[in-house]
């Protein structure tokens, strides 16, 4: 099969977020499968692609016309780890400081920038020739399978949502400057209470509709995470599909990574002992071999469960742990964190902002890895976690549900702790158990194993993802 990949961004030349990172990845495990497929990769050429030193080279131009506009897409080429990347270049649309907006607010001009975006890789594709399946990720790309429709371009295209929460909506306005007829402004087709959705120009239009997690795809389709499109998804049902991410275990592997102190694996886990000193050494804290390190890498966001952390964290460090936290948000807990840091400076290390080595850091040298989110599509870190014998309590949504199995010590199967309530009372019962646990060495160490066995690698995911085009294709 000939697959290309149409993102917003993709690591490591662009990126905000985990679909970066999925983006960046997952073709690249499709190309290394041995298997004869071929996965191509489309993105804007931001400028923070032209000035992360990648260099790629000018291909060729056209020419994109939006309403009565017409607009240059240079497009650029570089081959990066066996796989074909292409750059959308516009320096109107993309030489900008951030990938979407300010903090201030999104870039007024997104329907434009992602729009070109849409019809600019169409443009690239057709040029390419010989393409099976496009797929397409987010609302940044949800007019691509609605604009294939409109011309009578019928390749298949696969359309995955990496978080409901952000849809693209905007003024009925710019309907008349995108190229889409008046007449799919309803609520049947792309009308979202008064707003034009790009997301649903991908849900409906696309031959099928994935997101990262079996769980997650069961929950969009209830309206307590469906966020307003839970009876659309409904409808598309049959061709909904949940594919967990996977994990760059080259980035993500205590065994191999150059941020942390002492290297280790499941048979030198007594090295973990030396990554805990020095993340401690590293915020300042004094160490106490009886007490266990509970560490958060997040943003700090009530989705994130953030608020529970807060609720409960004096009743966590009332059960003589360490409490790390790495991350930066919404400015109320910046500031809550920080103060709590100065309070407990004995026993809480608190970092505002994002740090790739300090992340790393605290996977190797922490006990538990605390993820109480109110929803996950897939999540990362619980993955990364168990890889570093880090136990996670997650709240069981999402992917934290797909990925984590709760511990029982009569059997000494599972790999983690889960808890069902969003709620502070029934995380705080999960880390007390945790904790409890903790102290009999014995039994940590069969869980901490039982982590290290799991197998999260991208090349299960991308061959799960051949069989979900395979299986489009041959429809």
């Amino acid at each position: 099969m000939n697959i290309v990949l149409v993102s917003p961004e993709v690591a490591p030349f662009a990126k905000t977020g985990g679909l970066s990172d999925v983006s960046g990845a997952l073709p690249i495990a499709i190309n290394n499968l041995g298997a004869g497929h071929k996965c191509s990769v489309v993105l804007p050429f931001y400028q923070m692609v032209r000035e992360s030193g990648f260099g790629p080279k000018l291909l060729r131009t056209e020419k994109i016309r939006l309403g009565s506009e017409e607009f240059n897409a240079g497009i650029f080429f570089l081959r990066h780890e066996n796989t074909d990347i292409y750059f959308i270049e516009n320096r109107k649309f993309y030489d900008r400081q951030q990938l979407y907006g300010l903090p201030s607010g999104d870039y007024p001009d997104n329907h434009l920038r992602f729009a070109f975006f849409a019809k600019a890789a169409i443009s690239l594709i057709n040029y390419l020739g010989n393409v099976d399946l496009i797929h397409c990720n987010d609302w940044q790309s949800g007019l691509i399978p609605l604009y294939l429709r409109l011309s009578g371009n019928y390749i298949k295209t696969l359309f995955t949502i990496h978080n409901m929460a952000y849809q693209g909506l905007f003024d009925p306005q710019v309907i008349p400057l995108l190229d889409i007829p008046q007449e799919f402004f309803t609520p049947e087709r792309l009308e979202f209470y008064g707003k034009f959705s790009f997301m649903k120009a991908g849900i409906i239009y696309s031959d099928a509709v994935s997101t990262v997690s079996k769980g997650y795809a069961r929950e969009i389709l209830t309206p307590e995470f469906g966020c307003g499109l839970s009876g659309l998804l409904q409808t598309r049902s049959s061709s909904l599909y949940g594919i967990v991410n996977g994990v760059d275990y080259k980035e993500w592997s205590p065994q191999t990574d150059k941020y942390i102190v002492q290297n280790f694996d499941e048979n030198t886990l007594d090295y973990k002992l030396d990554c805990k000193k020095d993340l401690l050494k590293t915020f300042g804290l004094k160490f106490d071999a009886r007490k266990p390190v509970l560490a958060v890498v997040t943003r700090l966001a009530e989705q994130k469960g953030i608020d529970i952390i807060a609720e409960v964290l004096k009743d966590i460090l009332g059960l003589g742990a360490y409490f790390i936290l790495l991350g930066t948000g919404n400015e109320k807990y910046n500031n809550l964190f920080s103060d709590i840091a100065k309070k407990h400076k004995n026993c809480v290390g608190v970092e505002i902002g994002f740090d790739n080595a300090l992340a790393h850091k605290i996977e190797a040298g922490s006990d538990m890895f605390l993820m109480p989110s109110r929803y996950e599509p897939c999540g990362l870190n619980q993955m990364y976690s168990l890889k570093y014998g880090t136990i996670p309590v997650v709240r069981a949504t999402g992917g934290l549900d797909d990925t984590i199995e709760d511990f029982n010590p009569a059997n000494n199967q599972g790999n983690g702790f889960k808890f069902a309530e969003a709620s502070a009372a029934a995380f705080y019962a999960t880390i007390k158990r945790a904790v409890t646990l903790y102290k009999d060495k014995k039994k940590w160490l069969i869980l901490q194993k039982n982590g290290l066995k799991c197998d999260f690698s991208w090349n299960k995911s991308a061959g799960d993802y051949l069989e979900l085009f395979e299986r489009i294709l041959s429809r």
